[in-house]
C-alpha cells in the first residue's frame, strides 16, 4: 500500500493548490462547496463553465495517459489532486461520469474511432455523459436488462428501444453509454452490447424523477428507435457484459478518492456545527463524530490499498474493492443521521413547499438512496460472498 509522497509529488501538490487558489475566484467563488451529494441541482451552467475552466488549465482527466490528452498522473498524484480539490472547496464535477467512467472505458475497450470521436469533448469539458444501465426490472440485477438494440443494415444504424431509470444528469448529458440486448432471445450476461448514444435526437425522451428533496438530478430515459452509428458499439455484439464490468472497475477506482474528499467536507461541516450549537458537549455525539472520522480514514486506506494493486489498464481491481460500496454507502447514510442529530429536532420540520433545505438537510434525505443505487446492500453482500470469498452462489429461479 503506497501512502508516502515524493518531492515531485509535493511539487505537484503546490501546483494544483496554487491553480485552484488563483482560479476559484470571481464568478466561480459562489461554487465553493456546492454541487455535492444532494446538491447537484445547484449552479448547473456555472459548474459546466468551471469544467471548461479546469480543462483550460489542464486539470481534467489528470489520470488519463498523455497520449489521450491526460497528464498521465500516478496514483499518488491523483490522490493529491482530489485532496487539494476538496481542500479548496471546489464544486462537484458535472463531467465526472465522462471523465471517470466513459473515458477510461473507451480508452481500455474502444478503438481509434471511438477515442478520436469522444475523448476530446470529455477532455475539454464541453460534452457531458450519463449512464444507461439500470431499468425498472434490472436495477441491482443488471444482467436482466430488456432494452433491445437492432441493427438496421439498410441505414447502417443501431436502433435502440427500451427504458432506463435512475439516470443521473441525463437532462444535461450530451451522450449516454447504454447496455442493450443485441440478441433478443438471449438471457443473463449473454447477448449484450455496449452502445454510445447521442442524447439530442428524436428517439430519446428524458423525464425527470422528483425526489424527497424536491430536486430531480436523475431521470428515466425512454428510447424509441434511438439511433447510433454502426461503429458506436464498443466491442462486438455479445461482448457488452465484459465492457460493462470493466467500467464498474473504474467506478471502484481512483474516482472514489474524490468522493471521500467530499465526505470529509461534509464531516467538517457537521463538526463545525456541533461546536457552534453545543451538540459537541454531548458525549454520545462526540463518540459518533469520532467513529465517523475513524471510519473515513479506514475508507481512505482501503482505497489506497486497492488502487495500489491494479495497473490501471483495464479497470481491474483487487478483491478489497468488493467491500467498498457496502462500506461507504452505510457510512454515508449514518453520516446523514448524525447531521440531523447535531442540527436538532427543529430541523426535522419544514413549513411546506417550496422546501428551502440546508445542505445538511439535503444530505440526510439524499443518502437514503445510497444503500440502494449502484447495487443494494443485499447484492453487495452476495458479490463479496461469491466473488471475494468463493462461497456457493445464491440459488436462482430458472431463466424464462
Amino acid at each position: 500500500m503506497r501512502l508516502e509522497f515524493s518531492e515531485a509529488d509535493e511539487r505537484f501538490r503546490k501546483e494544483i493548490a496554487g491553480w485552484l487558489e488563483n482560479n476559484l475566484t470571481g464568478e466561480f467563488e459562489q461554487l465553493k462547496f456546492r454541487g455535492g451529494p444532494g446538491d447537484e441541482h445547484m449552479f448547473p451552467a456555472e459548474r459546466q463553465a468551471w469544467e471548461q475552466k479546469l480543462a483550460e488549465g489542464g486539470w481534467t482527466c489528470v489520470g488519463w495517459p498523455e497520449v489521450y490528452g491526460g497528464r498521465g498522473c500516478t496514483i499518488e498524484q491523483q490522490v493529491i489532486f482530489f485532496e487539494e480539490y476538496a481542500r479548496a472547496g471546489a464544486p462537484g464535477r458535472v463531467g465526472h461520469i465522462g471523465e471517470g467512467l466513459a473515458g477510461p472505458t473507451i480508452i481500455a475497450f474502444g478503438n481509434d474511432y471511438h477515442q478520436q470521436k469522444y475523448l476530446p469533448g470529455i477532455l475539454a469539458g464541453t460534452e457531458l455523459w450519463c449512464q444507461g444501465y439500470s431499468e425498472p426490472g434490472a436495477g441491482s440485477d443488471l444482467a436482466n436488462v430488456k432494452t433491445k438494440a437492432r441493427f438496421d443494415a439498410s441505414a447502417g444504424k443501431w436502433l435502440l428501444n427500451g427504458q432506463k431509470v435512475w439516470t443521473s444528469l441525463a437532462h444535461e448529458a450530451d451522450f449516454c453509454f447504454v447496455i442493450a440486448r443485441t440478441d433478443p432471445d438471449s438471457v443473463g450476461h449473454n447477448g449484450l452490447g455496449f452502445f454510445l448514444v447521442a442524447m439530442d435526437q428524436p428517439g430519446v425522451d428524458v423525464r425527470p424523477i422528483q425526489q424527497l428533496t424536491g430536486t430531480s438530478e436523475f431521470n428515466e430515459v425512454f428510447f424509441d428507435d434511438a439511433q447510433c452509428d454502426a461503429q458506436d458499439i464498443v466491442g462486438e455484439p455479445g461482448q457488452g457484459w465484459a465492457v460493462a464490468m470493466g467500467l464498474l472497475g473504474f467506478e471502484r477506482g481512483v474516482s472514489t478518492l474524490g468522493q471521500q474528499m467530499q465526505f470529509q467536507n461534509e464531516l467538517n461541516d457537521i463538526v463545525a456545527l456541533a461546536k457552534e450549537n453545543g451538540a459537541a458537549e454531548d458525549p454520545v455525539i462526540r463518540q459518533r463524530i469520532a467513529c465517523a472520522h475513524a471510519d473515513l480514514k479506514i475508507m481512505r486506506y482501503n482505497a489506497m490499498r486497492m488502487l495500489s494493486g491494479q495497473d490501471g489498464s483495464d479497470g481491474s481491481l483487487q478483491k478489497e474493492a468488493l467491500i467498498y460500496k457496502l462500506f461507504w454507502s452505510n457510512w454515508h447514510r449514518d453520516l446523514g443521521e448524525l447531521a440531523m442529530d447535531v442540527m436538532g429536532p427543529a430541523h426535522q420540520v419544514l413549513a411546506g413547499k417550496p422546501y428551502e433545505l440546508t445542505r445538511l438537510q439535503s444530505l440526510f434525505l439524499f443518502v437514503r438512496a445510497d444503500t440502494i443505487y449502484g447495487g443494494t446492500n443485499e447484492i453487495q453482500r452476495n458479490i463479496i460472498a461469491e466473488r471475494g470469498l468463493g462461497m456457493p452462489k445464491e440459488p436462482r429461479w430458472p431463466a424464462k
